[in-house]
């Protein structure tokens, strides 16, 4: 499976050979110690190190269910009118889907397939930047794209990479791709990560959005047993950002501070206020409270 799609990840190996994680855990850790696959969080890649990216082929088939799950919940944050920024990626392609019935709404994106999605939306007008096409993502890149970035301001950036860590944020395995997402968060006053579980701990070689520079992320139930990645959540937590976790179970009533709320699995500080970053707004921490409107299955880490 890894040959065929690039990576995946441990919870599609336990589903596809009827066995449970650990299992599958073991199993991998015997196939990397023969040199086979390289370990990441959550799953399993070809080897390659920091600079190995999987093409888009191999991300369609990765993690869908949860990628699905994040979009439906990210689409949720964006209003009527609204002017947004979406980089390139499998999960804001699920994003742009979901964005096509928002009216009113106008896009930038450096994606083709972002665009593609948005292409024949009512009332949605997309913007698309200049560069030169990188096909193993379909994204558009280089200095022609940065430089028409140059004095846009949108209300929020949507952004994906391949890996999410506390310490340096969301970062990337290509220098191009990594330099346009930086101009795309230097657009926005609000800077929204979409990362699916497998993501979370894995460091690669550029970094795109820093932690401090993050407004909010939109991820997965991890699974139970994972603890390094709530061990991950709980530290980027504990730096401001907001977490919220898309498919979260909502209990019959409802909790202190009206938020949805989910299957408890240990407890988590409330996350103290933002540093300041030039040009973003900080969120009071009332507002960190509130789930995405009209989702009652979405619950916030801090319930944890």
């Amino acid at each position: 499976m890894v040959r065929a799609n690039g990576a995946v990840s441990l919870r599609e190996l336990a589903r596809v050979v009827q066995t449970s994680e650990v299992t599958v855990r073991r199993d991998v850790r015997a196939l990397e110690a023969e040199g086979l696959l390289d370990r990441r969080h959550g799953g399993a890649v070809l080897p390659g190190g920091f600079t190995r990216e999987s093409g888009f082929p191999q991300k369609s088939h990765l993690a869908t269910a949860e990628k699905t799950a994040i979009a439906d919940v990210a689409a949720g944050l964006v209003e009527e009118g609204e002017a947004v920024v979406v980089g390139a990626g499998t999960t804001t392609q699920e994003l742009a889907r979901r964005l096509a019935r928002v009216p009113g709404l106008t896009v930038v994106t450096n994606s083709l397939l972002v665009a593609q999605a948005l292409a024949h939306a009512n009332r949605v007008e997309v913007v698309m930047t200049g560069g030169t096409l990188r096909g193993s993502n379909y994204a558009l890149v280089g200095s022609g794209a940065e430089q028409s970035l140059q004095g846009l301001r949108v209300s929020r950036a949507f952004l994906s990479g391949s890996g999410l860590t506390a310490e340096r944020g969301l970062s990337t395995s290509n220098m191009l791709s990594a330099s346009v997402d930086r101009a795309l968060v230097q657009a926005a006053a609000e800077v929204v990560v979409l990362a699916d579980h497998t993501k979370l701990g894995t460091d690669t070689m550029f970094q795109t959005v820093p932690t401090d520079v993050m407004t909010r992320l939109v991820t997965d139930e991890p699974p139970t047993h994972d603890d390094r990645a709530a061990a991950e959540l709980q530290a980027l937590a504990d730096q401001g950002v907001q977490i919220t976790v898309a498919g979260a179970v909502a209990p019959a009533g409802p909790l202190e501070g009206g938020m949805a709320g989910r299957r408890p699995r240990r407890d988590a500080p409330l996350p103290v206020q933002r540093r300041g970053a030039p040009g973003l707004r900080s969120a009071p921490a009332a507002a960190l409270l509130e789930p995405p409107p009209g989702d009652r299955r979405v619950a916030d880490l801090r319930r944890r």
